[in-house]
C-alpha cells in the first residue's frame, strides 16, 4: 500500500549541442550522463552542470556531417573506462573517458539496427541490416552469427501429448474462426527494427523482430552461446517495446487489442503470463518503450499520442507502474507539454539507484527524478482519526479506513475518482479533521475532498513542478518547487469561497529539499535537504504573516542534521524534546544526528510510541516519553527478554502500513501484498493501563479477553483502586459469566512483576492488605460487594469466590446451595439449587465435592450432590444408610475416618464412651495422634494412663527414652520410668524413681554400679558423677576414688581418700597416675610445639612462592592483570571461593558430608592449591588445643607441688609457658594485620565455608595471648 513520492528533481539546461540526443547511458562509477546525438558524444555531470568530456562523431567520419546519421546503441564499460556506441552505418566505436579519443573496434558492412550489452558487460549482441545477430565478447571477438528469423522453435520445444492440432481445439467465444484468422501485421508507426533485451543474470536475451512472412512481431529467446531456446506463438498486436525484467521471470511487451491497449508478460518459453491494461483507448497513444528499474519494482511506460492537437504537436508522457498483490497500480504520470522541444527523446533508469530516472529532452534539457516509497496515512492522533490510508492508482485514490475494517488490497473501503492521474495525496493536518484529503494530479490540479470539496488548477511548466505538498489548514498548503538555480518553499492560501488561490509567501532554500513533514500535535514543519541538513519552517497562522526558515536545534542550541540523507521521516518527542526521525535507504534509523539502529525496514510514530520492523523479522514498540536517546539505542540493540513486551516476531519482510490511533492495532503488509493486523503487546498494555486508570473496566475486560491478556492485570495494576471501586467493576461488567471468568483466572502471581512488567517511570503498587493472599482478598471483596448489591443475581459468582480461595470453602458453598434448595428465592433472575449445584460441579471435581458434602454430615446435601454425579446409587446408598443407623458421634467418627480426617475422627470417637476406647487407642497408635489424644482425656483417668503408656512406648522406639521416662513417671508408673531413665543415662531421675518404688538397698547399690560403670558415665568421661554414684549409693569408696584418679580429678580424689581414711591409695594409685599424666602432658606439648613450628616454617615458604608468582605475573601482564590477586597474601580466602563454587552442589548434603568435603579441600600436601589455607587452619587448631589445656595443666601442677614433685612441676610449667610464648610470637606472622582486617567475621548467605573458617581463625588470636597469664 505504498506510493511513489518524488523526493527531488534535478533539472539542468547547461547541456547543449547540435542536433538532438539519440541515446542515453549512465556511468555507474561517477553518475554522469553519456549522451550521443547526430553529431557527437558528450559526458555530462547533471549535479554540477558541467560537460566532463566530449568528442565529435562527424569529424572522425563515424556519422555524416549532414546530421542524417543515427546512433543505435550506447553503453558505459566501466572496466575499460570507455563508452561503446554503435552507429547505423555499422561502426562500433569506443570513446575513452580519459583521452576523449574515439576508436573504431569493428564495422559491419550491412549496418547496425541495434547494439545491446549483457548486464555483466562480458558480451555484446549486434543486429545487422541483413537481419542477423552477431554475438561478440567484450574484446570484440566474434562468437557466432545467426539469422534472426529461424524456422525452428528452439531447444525448449514443447512436447506433444496427442491432444490434436491447435486449430481443432476449443477457442472460446471467438469460435472456430479464430483458428483460421491470420496474424495481423505490425502497426504502421512501428519502426520495424529489431529490439534486444537481456535477462538480469546475462544468461538469456530476447529479440523482437518483424516476421518476414506475416509482417507481425515475434519474440525469440537465445542463450548466452547464441543458441535459440524458444519462439513465441503468433500473437496479434505485438508492438516494438520490449524489456526483460531484471529479476528474470518475465518479459514485458505491449500489445494492441481490438478494444484496449495492454502490457503483456511473456515467459522465457514464449508463452504469455499475465497482463494489465493501459489507461487509454486503442488508437489514442503508442508505447515508445518499456523500462524496468534495476530492482524490478517499477516499470516505466514511455507514451506518445497518436494524433496531434490543434497546435500540430503531440503530447508525451511517462508512466510509472508498480505491482502489488497481483494488481498493477499507476503510481506516477509525468505529462510533458505538447512542445516538441520539451518532449523526452531519451529515458533510462540509473543502474545504481533503483528509483532514479534520467530524462533528456529534444532541447538538451536533462532532468533527473529521485523517487522514494511512502505510505499516505492520515496523521491524526485521536480517536476521531479513521487511520485512513490512501493508495494512488492512476486517476483513482483507493482509501481504506482501518479503524472500521481491514480490506486487503487491491480492494479498499471506497474510491475517489479524479479526472487526471494522481501524483500525490496529502491529508489535512488539523486535529479532529485529519480524515479530509487533497490530491495533486498530473495536470497541476489540487482536488480537495472535505465537507465542501473543490478543485484548483496550479500552472506548471514541466511535470511535477510542485512536490512535497502539505495541507496545514483549511486554506493553507505548503509545497516545494525547483527552479534552475534555487529551490523554493511556497506557502499557498486558498480562497474557499471564490475557489481561487494566491501565494502568501515564497522562501528560497539553500539546498535541495528531499522531504517535508508536519506534526499535527505540535504544529512543527520540518524539512530535510539533500545533504542531510534539517530545517524548521516557521509559518504564521494569519493570511498575511510571513514564513521563516531556521536551523533545527536541540535543547542546548546546537544545530542538528542527519549524517546521511533519509528517505522516510517522522516527527516525535523523546522525553519531552522533539526529534526528527529518519530512515535511510540502507536501513539506518536516526533520531536527529544519533543513529538508533541499523537493521530497520520500516517505522512509524503514533501516540508517543515508536514502532519499527526489522530485517530480523521482528516488530518493536517503544514508548518515547519514558526513554532517552541512549535508552532507545540500548533497547533497539538488545534481543529482548522472555517477557519483553516491546518485541514480537512477525513474518519475513513485513512493513508497517499504519497504526490505529488510540487503539492497539498495527497494520502490516507482507511482501506479496496481503495485510495482517497485529495487536502489539506494548500498545495493548499501554491502552489497558489508561483504561484501568480511568476505571473503564468493561473496555479493559473485553480487550484482555479478546487478546488473551491475563485478567490478573486488572487487580495487579493498582490493587488499592481496584478494591475501592469493586461495585463499579461489577456494574460495568454486568455479566455473571464475565465475573466468573475473572475469578477463575485469579492466581497469587503478581503479573506486573513477571508477565507484564511495569514501565520504568511507573511506581510499584503496594498490596492493600499485608499478610493476606491476593486471591483471598479479591474473592472476599468481590463476595462482599455482590452480596450487598444483589445476592440472588450474583449467586453463581458468590459460589465461585468460595471455591477459588487458596483454601477452598467447599463446605460453605455447599451449605449455601442447600439453603437455596430449602428456601428458593422468588426474585426474578435468581438461579435454582439444581443450576447452582450443576455449576459447582463444573468448578470442582465431582468426587471431591461428594467428599466435602459428606464432611458436612448433612445427608440431604450428600444425596443432592450424589444425584448430580455419575456415581452408581448402589455405591453410595448402602454406605449412607449404614451411617444413618449409627449413634451421632460414632457416625461422625466413621465419616471423618472415611475422609481421612483423623484428628476430627479422634475427637468424635472420644465422645463415644468406654466401649469404643480400644478403637480410639488403636486409631491413636496407627496415626500417631498421642498429643491430641492426651488433650481429650482427663489426666486422672485410666484412659489417660493407657494413652501415656502407649505414648512412652512410641518414644522409646524413637530413641527418646528420657521423655518416655518422664511420661511414665508422671502417670504413676515408676518401675517402667526407672528402666527408661536407666537406658538414657539420666541417673538422677533413675535414682529418684528407684527410691520412690522403693528399691531395697542391695538393688539400689547394683543400680548405682550399673549407672556408673558398664561404659555409661565413664565412657562419657563424666568421672565426677560416676564417683558420686559409687560413693553415696553403691557405698564403694575405693571404686569412686579410682574413677576420679582415672579422670585426673586430683583434688576430689584426695578429699575422698582422707574422708574414708584410705591413704594407701595415694601411694598405690594416685601418685603413679599423677606422674603418668605429667609425662603424657609434657610429651603432648612438645609434639604440638614441634608441629606448630614445622607448619609455621612451611607457611612462610608457601607465601613467599605465591608472592613471587604474583610479581612475575604483574611484570608480564601489567598492573591490571585480573589474576594477580590469586597470588596475594589473602589468596587463600579468595581462592576458596573457586572451590566453593565448584562444589556448590554439596550444600544439599548433610553437615557431616559438608565437613568432610571441606577437609578434603584443605590438604596439607605440599604444592596443593590451598596449602597455605590448610596450614593456617592447622596452626589455628594447635593453638586452640593448647589453650584448652590450661585448666588441666593448672590442676596437675598443684597436685605435683603438693606431693613434692617440684622438678616435674617446673618442667611442665616451663613446657607449657614455652609453648604459649612460641605461639603468641607467631600470631602476627601467621595472621598478618592486613589479613586480619580482611577476615572480619563473615556469615550470611553470600559467605563460603572458607570465609567462615578464616573468620573463625581470626577470632582465636586472643586465646593464645591470654593463656600464659591465666596459668
Amino acid at each position: 500500500m505504498r506510493n511513489l513520492k518524488l523526493l527531488k528533481s534535478l533539472r539542468s539546461s547547461e547541456l547543449q549541442g547540435p542536433g538532438s540526443p539519440q541515446c542515453l547511458a549512465v556511468r555507474a562509477d561517477t553518475g554522469s550522463l553519456l549522451v550521443a546525438s547526430h553529431y557527437s558524444i558528450t559526458e555530462y555531470d547533471p549535479r554540477t552542470g558541467q560537460v566532463v568530456s566530449e568528442a565529435s562523431l562527424t569529424a572522425e567520419g563515424f556519422l555524416p556531417e549532414d546530421g542524417s546519421g543515427m546512433v543505435v546503441g550506447l553503453q558505459d564499460l566501466a572496466e575499460l573506462e570507455s563508452a561503446c556506441l554503435g552507429t547505423a552505418g555499422g561502426d562500433v566505436v569506443l570513446f575513452n573517458f580519459n583521452t576523449c579519443q574515439l576508436e573504431c573496434v569493428g564495422s559491419v558492412d550491412s549496418g547496425l539496427t541495434s547494439m545491446t550489452w549483457s548486464p555483466d558487460e562480458e558480451l555484446v549482441v549486434l543486429t545487422t541490416g541483413q537481419e542477423t545477430i552477431i554475438m561478440m565478447t567484450k574484446d570484440f571477438e566474434p562468437i557466432t552469427e545467426v539469422g534472426i528469423h529461424q524456422d525452428d522453435f528452439g531447444e525448449g520445444k514443447f512436447i506433444t501429448v496427442g491432444w490434436g492440432k491447435k486449430e481443432t481445439q476449443f477457442h472460446g467465444s471467438e469460435g472456430k474462426q479464430a483458428a483460421q484468422r491470420k496474424t495481423q501485421p505490425a502497426a504502421a508507426w512501428d519502426d520495424r527494427t529489431p529490439r534486444v533485451t537481456w535477462r538480469g543474470d546475462g544468461q538469456l536475451f530476447a529479440v523482437s523482430a518483424v516476421c518476414l512472412q506475416t509482417g507481425a512481431r515475434k519474440v525469440r529467446v537465445w542463450n548466452r552461446e547464441g543458441v535459440l531456446q524458444a519462439t513465441s506463438e503468433p500473437i496479434n498486436g505485438l508492438e516494438q517495446a520490449l524489456c526483460w525484467k531484471p529479476s528474470g521471470n518475465l518479459i514485458a511487451i505491449t500489445q494492441r487489442h481490438p478494444n484496449k491497449h495492454s502490457v503483456v508478460f511473456m515467459e522465457k518459453n514464449g508463452l504469455l503470463h499475465g497482463d494489465f491494461t493501459l489507461p487509454f483507448s486503442k488508437d489514442q497513444a503508442k508505447v515508445k518503450d518499456l523500462l524496468w528499474n534495476s530492482d524490478s519494482t517499477v516499470l516505466a511506460v514511455w507514451l506518445e499520442d497518436m494524433t496531434a492537437g490543434e497546435d500540430e504537436q503531440v503530447n508525451t508522457s511517462i508512466q510509472l507502474w508498480v505491482v502489488g498483490n497481483y494488481h498493477w497500480y499507476l503510481k506516477q504520470s509525468l505529462d510533458f507539454s505538447r512542445d516538441s522541444q520539451k518532449a523526452p527523446v531519451c529515458v533510462c533508469w540509473d543502474p545504481e539507484r533503483p528509483l532514479r530516472l534520467h530524462v533528456v529532452t529534444r532541447s538538451w534539457i536533462s532532468v533527473t527524478y529521485d523517487w522514494g516509497w511512502t505510505t499516505g496515512r492520515s496523521p491524526g492522533l485521536d480517536a476521531t482519526d479513521n487511520a485512513n490510508v490512501a493508495v494512488i492508482d492512476g486517476d483513482k485514490i483507493l482509501v481504506t479506513n482501518f479503524r472500521q475494517c481491514v480490506v486487503p488490497p487491491p480492494m479498499c473501503s471506497f474510491e475517489l475518482q479524479l479526472t487526471s492521474p494522481v501524483n500525490q495525496v496529502t491529508f489535512l493536518c488539523q486535529p479532529q479533521r485529519t480524515n479530509q484529503l487533497a490530491a495533486l494530479t498530473s495536470d497541476g490540479q489540487i482536488s480537495v475532498y472535505s465537507q465542501g470539496g473543490f478543485a484548483l488548477t496550479l500552472l506548471q511548466e514541466q511535470p511535477l513542478a510542485l512536490r512535497h505538498l502539505l495541507w496545514l489548514e483549511d486554506e493553507l498548503f505548503v509545497c516545494v518547487s525547483s527552479g534552475l538555480q534555487f529551490f523554493h518553499i511556497h506557502v499557498v492560501n486558498l480562497g474557499l469561497c471564490t475557489v481561487c488561490f494566491y501565494f502568501r509567501s515564497e522562501i528560497e532554500v539553500d539546498g535541495v529539499v528531499v522531504s517535508m513533514i508536519h506534526c499535527s500535535q505540535t504544529g512543527t514543519v520540518a524539512l530535510q535537504l539533500e545533504d542531510g541538513r534539517i530545517r524548521k519552517l516557521c509559518w504564521g497562522e494569519s493570511p498575511h504573516s510571513s514564513s521563516l526558515m531556521e536551523d533545527w536545534r536541540d535543547s542546548s542550541g546546537c544545530a542538528i542534521n542527519f549524517p546521511v540523507p533519509c528517505v522516510q521521516t517522522a516527527l516525535g518527542s523523546i522525553s519531552g524534546e522533539e526529534y526528527l526521525f529518519g530512515l535511510t535507504d540502507r536501513s539506518h534509523l536516526y533520531a536527529g544526528d544519533t543513529e538508533l539502529a541499523s537493521n530497520i525496514s520500516s517505522f512509524a510514530v503514533c501516540n508517543d510510541f515508536l514502532l519499527i520492523t526489522t530485517h530480523s523479522h521482528t516488530c518493536r514498540c517503544l514508548q518515547l516519553s519514558v526513554l532517552s536517546v541512549k535508552g532507545l539505542q540500548a533497547a533497539l540493540a538488545s534481543d529482548g527478554g522472555q517477557n519483553d513486551e516491546t518485541l514480537r516476531r512477525v513474518e519475513r519482510g513485513s512493513r508497517i502500513v499504519t497504526v490505529v490511533p488510540q487503539d492497539t492495532r498495527v497494520i502490516l503488509q507482507m511482501p506479496r501484498g496481503n495485510l495482517e493486523t497485529v495487536h502489539h503487546r506494548s500498545l495493548v498494555l499501554a491502552q489497558l493501563r489508561k483504561w484501568l486508570d480511568s476505571l473503564r473496566f468493561r473496555d479493559s475486560f473485553e480487550c484482555m479477553r479478546k487478546l488473551r491478556i491475563n485478567l490478573n492485570l486488572m487487580y495487579d495494576h493498582n490493587p488499592k483502586v481496584f478494591l475501592e471501586n469493586m461495585e463499579t467493576f461489577i456494574t460495568q461488567l454486568n455479566s455473571i459469566s464475565h465475573i466468573n471468568l475473572f475469578l477463575t483466572e485469579l492466581k497469587e502471581e503478581d503479573t506486573t512483576g513477571t508477565m507484564y512488567p511495569r514501565p520504568e517511570c511507573s511506581p510499584a503498587q503496594a498490596q492493600p492488605v499485608s499478610g493476606q493472599k491476593k486471591v483471598d482478598v479479591v474473592c472476599d471483596a468481590l463476595r462482599s460487594a455482590m452480596e450487598s448489591m444483589d445476592p440472588n443475581k450474583f449467586f453463581l459468582s458468590i459460589l465461585t469466590t468460595h471455591v477459588k480461595k487458596s483454601v477452598p470453602e467447599l463446605e460453605v458453598a455447599l451449605q449455601k446451595v442447600h439453603e437455596l434448595r430449602v428456601n428458593p428465592p422468588d426474585a426474578p433472575g435468581s438461579v435454582s439449587a439444581e443450576e447452582a449445584l450443576k455449576y459447582l460441579l463444573f468448578l470442582v471435581n465431582v468426587n471431591d465435592l461428594y467428599e466435602h458434602s459428606l464432611g458436612t454430615y448433612d445427608f440431604d446435601l450428600v444425596l443432592m450432590v450424589a444425584e448430580k454425579s455419575q456415581k452408581d446409587p448402589k455405591e453410595y446408598l448402602p454406605f449412607l444408610n449404614m451411617l444413618k443407623n449409627l449413634e451421632p458421634n460414632y457416625q461422625r467418627y466413621t465419616i471423618d475416618k472415611h475422609l481421612k480426617r483423623y484428628r476430627k475422627a479422634l475427637h468424635h470417637l472420644s465422645k463415644c464412651g468406654e466401649e469404643h476406647f480400644r478403637e480410639a487407642l488403636l486409631l491413636v497408635k496407627e496415626q500417631k495422634l498421642y498429643s491430641e489424644a492426651l488433650r481429650l482425656y482427663p489426666t486422672d483417668g485410666a484412659h489417660y494412663k493407657a494413652l501415656s503408656c502407649a505414648y512412652a512406648e512410641h518414644l522409646m522406639e524413637q530413641q527418646q527414652a528420657e521423655q518416655a521416662g518422664l511420661l511414665l513417671w508422671r502417670c504413676g508408673e515408676p518401675a517402667a520410668a526407672l528402666q527408661a531413665f536407666a537406658s538414657s543415662s539420666s541417673w538422677r531421675n533413675a535414682i529418684c524413681a528407684a527410691q520412690q518404688i522403693p528399691l531395697p538397698p542391695d538393688q539400689l547399690a547394683l543400680l548405682a554400679r550399673d549407672l556408673a560403670g558398664n561404659q555409661k558415665l565413664t565412657e562419657q568421661r563424666r568421672f565426677s558423677e560416676a564417683a558420686l554414684l559409687l560413693d553415696q549409693y553403691a557405698k564403694d569408696c575405693e571404686e569412686a576414688i579410682l574413677a576420679l584418679v582415672t579422670g585426673s580429678v586430683w583434688e576430689e580424689a584426695l578429699r575422698l581418700i582422707y574422708m574414708h581414711n584410705r591413704q594407701d591409695i595415694t601411694e598405690t594409685n594416685l601418685k603413679p597416675a599423677l606422674l603418668e599424666a605429667f609425662s603424657t602432658q609434657t610429651a603432648f606439648l612438645e609434639a604440638q610445639v614441634a608441629t606448630f613450628t614445622r607448619h609455621r616454617t612451611r607457611l612462610a615458604v608457601v607465601r613467599e612462592q605465591k608472592e613471587k608468582a604474583r610479581l612475575d605475573m604483574l611484570d608480564d601482564d601489567g598492573p591490571d592483570c585480573p589474576d594477580a590477586e590469586l597470588y596475594s597474601e589473602a589468596s587463600s580466602v579468595m581462592s576458596g571461593s573457586k572451590y566453593s563454587h565448584s562444589n556448590s552442589r554439596i550444600s544439599s548434603r548433610s553437615s557431616k558430608n559438608r565437613r568432610k568435603a571441606e577437609r578434603k579441600k584443605l590438604s596439607l600436601k605440599e604444592g596443593s592449591p590451598m596449602e597455605d589455607r590448610a596450614l593456617m587452619y592447622a596452626l589455628g587448631e594447635i593453638l586452640t588445643t593448647v589453650d584448652k589445656m590450661r585448666e588441666e595443666v593448672h590442676s596437675a601442677l598443684k597436685a605435683l607441688v603438693l606431693f613434692q614433685f617440684d622438678k616435674q612441676a617446673e618442667k611442665l610449667q616451663l613446657a607449657y609457658d614455652d609453648a604459649l610464648q612460641t605461639m603468641e610470637a607467631a600470631v602476627p606472622e601467621v595472621w598478618p594485620e592486613g589479613l586480619q582486617n580482611s577476615q572480619a567475621p563473615l556469615t550470611g548467605p553470600n559467605s563460603t565455608a572458607n570465609s567462615i573458617m578464616a573468620s573463625f581463625q581470626q577470632q582465636q588470636r586472643p586465646a593464645a595471648s591470654q593463656g600464659q597469664h591465666n596459668v
